[in-house]
C-alpha cells in the first residue's frame, strides 16, 4: 500500500501534474500534503486524483477561504492526525514540534514539510519524513516521496 507524499508545491502546476502521474503510474490511492499549496487554483489539478487526499494549510497559503471552499476537508489545520492503512499519522506544515511528537511514541509516521529539503529518519520507531519541494523553486531539485505502509520503505522520487 503505496501513499504519495508531497509538500510546498507553491502553484508549480506542472509539477502538480507530473508529481499526480507518478502516483498514478503506482497505483497510490492516498496522498499526504503537508502544506503550501499557495493558491487556490491549484485545485485544479489536484481534484484531479483519485483517491483520497489530506492536507494541512501551510506558512504560505494565501487565500484560506477559498483554498478552503475549494478542497473542503481536505485541506485541515495542522496538526492533523490521521489512521491510515493502520499506520498512525501525524501531518503538520512546520517542524517546530517534531522530535516531540516522534518521542511520545503516539505516532508511527509524522510528515511535515516547509524546509523545502528532503528528510527521512526514525526518531525511535517514528518515522519522520518531509519529501523536499514538489515546486523546485527553491534548491532546483523537485521531490516527492512514495511510502511503504507495510514495511515503511522510503522512495525519493524527482520530478
Amino acid at each position: 500500500m503505496l501513499v504519495g507524499v508531497i509538500s510546498d508545491t507553491h502553484d508549480h502546476m506542472d509539477n502538480i501534474r507530473k508529481a499526480l502521474k507518478i502516483f498514478k503510474e503506482n497505483n497510490v490511492k492516498v496522498v499526504l500534503h503537508a502544506g503550501d499549496y499557495v493558491s487556490p487554483f491549484t485545485w485544479r489539478v489536484f481534484k484531479d486524483f483519485e483517491g483520497e487526499f489530506y492536507g494541512v494549510f501551510g506558512n504560505n497559503d494565501g487565500d484560506k477561504v477559498l483554498l478552503k471552499k475549494l478542497y473542503g476537508e481536505r485541506i485541515q489545520n495542522q496538526i492533523r492526525e490521521l489512521e491510515i492503512y493502520e499506520r498512525r499519522v501525524a501531518l503538520m506544515h512546520e517542524p517546530q514540534a517534531v522530535e516531540a511528537l516522534a518521542q511520545s511514541g503516539k505516532y508511527d509516521i509524522i510528515v511535515y514539510g516547509h524546509i523545502h529539503e528532503v528528510d527521512k529518519r526514525f526518531i525511535n520507531n517514528t518515522l519522520i519524513l518531509n519529501p523536499g519541494e514538489a515546486c523546485g523553486w527553491l534548491y532546483g531539485k523537485a521531490t516527492v516521496m512514495l511510502v511503504s505502509f507495510e514495511t515503511l520503505e522510503v522512495d525519493i522520487v524527482f520530478l
